[in-house]
């Protein structure tokens, strides 16, 4: 059987049924200026937070085939910054996160879960001090031009011995850390 085109909406037709038939394909990102990674903890009941400057984020994502989205986030660690210049030594060291030993932590996941209203769900993976865990963040995603996936996370330190020796105490230190993260992203 032969179908012949031999008409622009025939052709118009048929190119339209072709596409609707195609499976949807991820678009991949990568970060854009203007993103964020930060974390929020406590430190004797005082409610503190920092960023890691530097990160990279790399994205695999449909919308309509979250299954198929992949995610990797490497973070280098030297830069944290929490506006404490102690502090902030204190966290490179070896009882926080060692960064003479271990300079980045990174993020993978692949495969979301898609929530309702925009938001998903990536049950990924933290390596971080050598150590892997599961971690899941959770996000929303606004399309357009410029793509932002604005995410929530939370880390138990401990798990990773982050904030080991003496800071072992969760009264001092909460074990629960929040990480937020709000990634702008251009087409790759």
């Amino acid at each position: 059987m032969t179908i012949r085109l031999t008409t622009p909406t025939a052709v118009a037709a048929a190119l339209a049924g072709l596409l609707a038939a195609s499976p949807a394909i991820a678009a991949d990102y990568v970060q854009a200026p203007g993103s964020t990674l930060a974390f929020a903890t406590k430190y004797d009941g005082e409610v503190f937070s920092g960023t890691f400057p530097g990160f990279k984020t790399q994205l695999s994502f449909d919308p309509a085939d979250p299954a198929s989205g992949k995610l990797d986030v490497e973070i280098p660690l030297a830069g944290a910054k929490s506006g404490n210049s102690d502090r902030d030594s204190t966290l490179l060291g070896a009882d926080f996160f060692n960064v003479a030993k271990f300079a980045q932590a990174r993020y993978t996941a692949s495969g979301f879960r898609a929530l309702g209203n925009d938001r998903y769900a990536a049950d990924g993976t933290l390596q971080l001090r050598g150590i892997s865990k599961p971690v899941t963040l959770t996000f929303t995603w606004t399309p357009g031009a410029q793509p932002v996936l604005s995410g929530k996370a939370t880390v138990k330190r401990l798990e990773f011995g982050v904030g080991g020796g003496d800071w072992a105490d969760t009264k001092t230190i909460p074990d629960e850390t929040a990480i937020s993260t709000r990634v702008i992203f251009n087409a790759k």
